[in-house]
């Protein structure tokens, strides 16, 4: 799993998480995506490049959603990947993110 996380000058987080975003690597991750929402004033965690999401994955998308809803910054999610995407549709969960789905080619 890989992480890149690009900050824009208007304050917008760019997070784009590349491989597995499974138990393996979901406490690696845990950190600096909230210390990304403490610092940005939105942020947007693009998923085309994520080819497998387990639980742990999920839970810590869900994670990141509740900590930005709690501190009122917008969250979004972009580039469903096919492997997010099923597990969205699997929980039911995409009215929960809000955003629209759109699969990356």
């Amino acid at each position: 799993m890989d992480i890149r996380i690009d900050e824009a000058a208007d304050g917008v987080c760019r997070v784009l998480p590349a491989g597995e975003m499974t138990i393996y690597h979901a406490a690696e991750m845990k950190a600096p995506l909230l210390a990304c929402i403490a610092r940005c004033r939105e942020m947007e965690i693009n998923l085309s490049e994520v080819v497998e999401l387990d639980t742990a994955g999920f839970q810590l998308l869900l994670l990141a959603k509740r900590e930005a809803m709690r501190v009122g910054k917008p969250l979004r999610l972009v580039a469903h990947s096919p492997a997010t995407l099923e597990v969205l549709d699997l929980f039911n969960m995409a009215s929960y993110f809000g955003d629209p789905v759109v699969i990356s080619g």
